[in-house]
């Protein structure tokens, strides 16, 4: 028959992530896109032409100089919201292009 399992899948999906190589990292990158839409709303992502995770650094390419020069000056509010929706800390740096 079948073992009881006190385990919660969202533990045990993320330690089979964990065990398949770059599957978590494209996972990571899934995840941030689209909290960024999800955060940033319609209009902002209208005007970002990319959003990138590389190891723990987002990098966005933004298509409108004012609101890349908004989004200079907030960067520690995007790492601390984008990690807050995210529920862990993935997001050390934002760099803006």
């Amino acid at each position: 028959m079948f073992e009881k399992n006190d385990f919660p899948i969202k533990d045990v999906l993320k330690k089979w992530v964990n065990t398949q190589q770059g599957a978590e990292r494209k996972l990571n990158q899934v995840k941030v896109e689209e909290v960024w839409t999800e955060l940033m709303g319609p209009k902002i992502s209208e005007y970002t032409s990319k959003v990138i995770l590389r190891r723990d650094t987002l990098i966005l390419y933004i298509n409108s100089a004012p609101l890349k020069q908004e989004l200079s000056y907030s960067k520690d509010k995007i790492v601390r919201r984008m990690n807050e929706k995210l529920g862990e800390d993935i997001i050390k740096e934002v760099i803006v292009k």
